[in-house]
């Protein structure tokens, strides 16, 4: 599926061409060069980084430091607001997703998102789950996409019986699954999570997290998170943004990427000296 003017570049950016070599998991998305601004104040600065499939990949940083924007850059997002504007190179897939002729709903049918605070639509359970699939054009069995896409979820064997009851009823680790649930209904390639258990208990977000591991195994998941253990358990690779000092010193709040490697590396034997001050605590 295109997702661009045939006319745009389409050629991959280096990360891509380098995850063809042996040993070196497949990039789905990356950045060059990255910048976003909201107005006349610059959000990110020159960020690159490449997502590899099948993986878990977090986002951390102190507040402010442009994680949810990243996040979403990656579904064009941000593009739903007012004065945001961004320069340089976002791929998916190896195709070029940053510039003009973008079919943005397509776009957001392979890479979804789930939210940080659960918005069930206020209508049957089983019917969040359709109502998706059917604006999308399925035509298939949707009483099995249903099933499926709740089994998926780990939410099946708790919903069966009521599956015609509001999906507002249920609990609030309940309806970040069925987000989930739906978010997977329209069969995506990435889904991308903005800080999803930050409104959970602590046994609903466990929940969530044995799920997220289980959903690696055939999708490529983002996920920006406050909480430093969470990245730890869940992720496999962990990219810690700060603020730009440079920046912040005129009273302005500009992204920048510290670090990016392999989660325990990081918080083992972080490289750089902000990301071991902030995940031991110095800042933030």
């Amino acid at each position: 599926m295109s997702l661009t003017d045939p006319l745009l570049d389409r050629r991959p950016a280096d990360a891509a061409r380098a995850a063809d070599a042996p040993g070196v998991d497949p990039v789905v998305l990356s950045t060059r060069d990255l910048q976003v601004w909201y107005g006349a104040s610059l959000a990110l600065k020159s960020i690159s980084i490449a997502i590899p499939r099948n993986k878990i990949t977090a986002l951390i940083g102190p507040s402010g430091c442009g994680k949810s924007t990243l996040l979403r850059c990656f579904n064009r997002m941000n593009d739903l607001i007012n004065g945001a504007r961004m320069e340089g190179e976002i791929r998916f897939d190896g195709e070029l997703i940053s510039g003009p002729g973008i079919d943005a709903v397509s776009l957001r049918r392979r890479i979804g998102m789930v939210f940080q605070k659960p918005n069930p639509f206020p209508k049957s359970i089983y019917n969040n789950i359709a109502w998706g699939a059917r604006i999308n054009g399925y035509r298939g069995d949707m009483d099995e996409l249903v099933e499926r896409s709740l089994r998926r979820a780990a939410l099946w064997d708790e919903v069966k019986n009521k599956l015609h009851r509001s999906g507002m009823e249920l609990s609030g680790g309940q309806q970040q699954r069925l987000c989930i649930a739906r978010t997977l209904a329209v069969e995506p390639e990435v889904i991308l999570m903005d800080e999803p258990c930050s409104a959970l208990d602590p046994i609903s977000t466990a929940r969530v997290e044995d799920l997220m591991d289980d959903l690696k195994t055939d999708y490529t998941i983002a996920i920006v998170t406050h909480n430093m253990q969470q990245a730890r358990r869940v992720s496999d690779l962990t990219a810690c943004l700060m603020l730009d000092e440079t920046a912040s010193a005129d009273g302005h709040r500009t992204g920048i990427l510290a670090e990016f490697s392999p989660t325990d590396l990081l918080f083992t034997n972080p490289k750089d000296k902000r990301t071991e001050a902030y995940i031991t605590g110095r800042i933030g």
